[in-house]
């Protein structure tokens, strides 16, 4: 009866939804060939629609006299100038399409870049990235009726403020739990471990960084835990040995998937793990060296993204932020026609640390910082156990004074997890320079 009445939901949720998601069962086990003659016809498909109906797509191409075809689009897509962020936000109008009307949401990111960008989704956008996710579930294990906690971030626990009665009736529906990461302290780790043990879900999501400090905490403290059928990581570099403790502690098989707040899940690793599996229904990837090349295998460049679904503002060719390096074998022994890639160098987000032992994930200070208008690039730098340096480039045409109140907000929402005797400082700059690996860094923590 509850399977039934699960069905019945997601299909109402999105009729679309639904129907992207069983196209995505039906394919991911063709050959790569048929599903590469799939992804070029909805990669032609998006790039004459941006063509013909965003100004800055149109100007590009007639600029660089590029004619495109369904036969050659993956020679032609090579052909167009990639997007990068500054191009984005310089660009921002010209890059909506013209003909859209639509629903569209507004969000934001940084990717590794450090450098915050506004972009538009839409319907079809949400639709697929619904669809993808899902489907990266069931390759950990997750069926219909089967329950499913979050360890996630949500600015919303910290504020005090509650989800709306649709999300708490949907989630509960669907056995699905969400037990709030941005603030972990031994109290609340002995709680979501009474919550996992009691709950028994069949698949965990969570941050990587999450589940490591919480499986080194039940490592440490020599506790027991429930083994779910599978963990799936997001939003973080998956290193070796956080899989392997993860995979120790929770005596369970780990799932890395990568994505963006851009364009959604692009790939996740199966249960063979011999690395991770494009999404190419939703996306077609690229992944570049400095003379925008195709590295070979085993050899690291730049990903550029093509979103296949969104029409409000598509990206094509956008330059994400992010390292990854294509695999020695193009394909997995699991029979999946989808391309691996061996490995993606994401962001690094670190873990902040309060004197009475609370563990704040990075990702808090970054969504604080993530909507604010006058500001251009940030890095959140924790000195000791009471002393927080955000350094902050402001927008070419903002002043201090334009800010005030915004950085009044941050300073509060910031001693909110950290303490009131924390010293907040900010630093203006003209620049923030990466790390010496090369890579931008939000967070970084400087109490071992």
């Amino acid at each position: 009866m509850r399977t039934n009445i699960i069905k019945i939901i997601k299909k109402k949720m999105r009729k679309e939804r639904y129907a992207i998601l069983c196209l995505m069962e039906e394919h991911e086990f063709k050959s790569l060939g048929e599903n590469r003659k799939f992804q070029q016809e909805k990669l032609y498909k998006i790039v004459s629609y941006a063509y013909e109906n965003v100004p800055y797509y149109r100007k590009v191409i007639r600029e660089n006299k590029i004619s495109i075809s369904e036969d050659t689009i993956f020679e032609d897509i090579k052909k167009i100038p990639p997007l990068t962020k500054p191009i984005l936000r310089k660009n921002f109008d010209s890059l909506k399409a013209t003909n859209f009307r639509g629903y569209f949401y507004k969000s934001t990111s940084g990717g590794s870049t450090g450098e915050p960008v506004i972009f538009l989704h839409d319907e079809s956008y949400s639709n697929a990235s619904f669809a993808a996710k899902e489907l990266f579930y069931s390759w950990a294990g997750l069926m219909d009726g089967d329950t499913l906690i979050r360890l996630w971030g949500s600015e919303r626990d910290v504020f005090g403020e509650k989800e709306s009665l649709y999300i708490r009736l949907k989630n509960r529906i669907l056995n699905r739990y969400t037990l709030n990461t941005f603030v972990m302290n031994d109290e609340k780790m002995r709680r979501y471990i009474e919550i996992i043990n009691k709950k028994k879900p069949k698949v965990i999501e969570t941050y990587v960084q999450s589940v490591y400090e919480l499986a080194r905490f039940i490592k440490n403290n020599r506790l027991e835990v429930h083994s779910p059928h599978g963990i799936i990581t997001s939003a973080g570099t998956l290193y070796p040995e956080f899989k392997e403790l993860i995979e120790d502690v929770f005596q369970t098989k780990v799932y890395n998937r990568y994505g963006s707040r851009e364009v959604g899940d692009m790939a996740c690793s199966c249960k063979k793990d011999e690395g991770l599996h494009l999404n190419m229904f939703n996306h077609y990837v690229e992944i570049l060296n400095d003379r925008l090349e195709p590295c070979n295998p085993g050899a690291m460049g730049q990903v550029y993204v093509t979103s296949l679904h969104n029409k409000v503002m598509p990206l094509i060719r956008y330059q994400i932020g992010d390292m990854a390096v294509p695999a020695k074998n193009e394909q997995c022994s699991c029979g999946r026609g989808l391309p691996l890639i061996e490995k993606v160098a994401g962001r690094t987000v670190d873990i902040f640390k309060t004197k009475n032992g609370e563990l704040i994930d990075g990702e808090y200070f970054t969504h604080l910082l993530y909507f604010k208008e006058g500001i251009e690039k940030f890095q959140v730098l924790q000195k000791d156990y009471n002393s927080i340096i955000v350094s902050i480039v402001l927008k070419k045409k903002e002043s201090l004074k334009d800010i005030e109140e915004e950085i009044e907000d941050i300073t509060q929402k910031i001693k909110l997890v950290m303490g009131e005797g924390c010293n907040v400082k900010f630093k203006f700059v003209d620049e923030i320079p990466p790390s010496k690996s090369g890579k931008y860094l939000y967070t970084i923590s400087e109490v071992s």
